[in-house]
């Protein structure tokens, strides 16, 4: 199976922003990774969108020039994914956000060794603490921060990258901007 051009434009982009961006820990999970991603996965699912994908172009309208090319990676295929806010969210906290898969469960290519998504938020909105087993590299598209239980509250720029341990309680928010990030987990 061939994959879709536009998927892996985004899957080269990733890579080159990922190890732009990661050192340590998180350039290693980063470059697991990037290693899986040399597959195709299975075929893909429907896409979906909810009210708050709205922000989405708002937010790659403003994507800093360091993450330019995989802004434009990501517009290409964002208009196939599958857009659902965090299953048992409810009220205020569930209109204001939404995931997708990109590559993985529900993604554009169904894979089990690996999720790569994306998460966009309204202004003014604080994600839920949550933990998962796998680690997680995040590459901001707009800004926000991002906090968990080693550490505080932190921006880490428009070229930087967040990394989560394994298992660690954590958690995003946006400003007075919009929101827009992408999630690598390695499985």
């Amino acid at each position: 199976m061939s994959r879709n051009p536009a998927v892996q434009a985004f899957v080269d982009q990733s890579a080159t922003a990922l190890r732009a961006a990661c050192r340590g820990e998180a350039l290693r999970a980063a470059e697991t990774v990037i290693a899986r991603l040399g597959t195709v996965g299975g075929p893909g699912v429907a896409a979906a969108r909810v009210p708050v994908c709205d922000w989405v172009g708002r937010a790659l309208s403003d994507v800093p020039q360091a993450r330019a090319a995989l802004g434009a990676a990501f517009a290409a295929v964002e208009g196939q994914l599958r857009w659902a806010p965090r299953a048992g969210s409810e009220g205020a906290f569930r209109d204001s956000h939404a995931n997708a898969v990109i590559l993985g469960p529900g993604g554009l290519e169904v894979r089990t060794d690996v999720w790569v998504g994306v998460t966009v938020m309204a202004p003014g909105v604080r994600y839920v603490d949550h933990d998962h087993a796998p680690e997680e590299v995040y590459l901001p598209l707009s800004p926000g921060e991002w906090w968990n239980a080693r550490m505080d509250w932190a921006d880490p720029g428009p070229a930087g990258c967040i990394y989560n341990p394994p298992g660690i309680r954590h958690a995003m928010r946006s400003g007075d901007g919009p929101f827009l990030a992408l999630w690598y987990l390695p499985l």
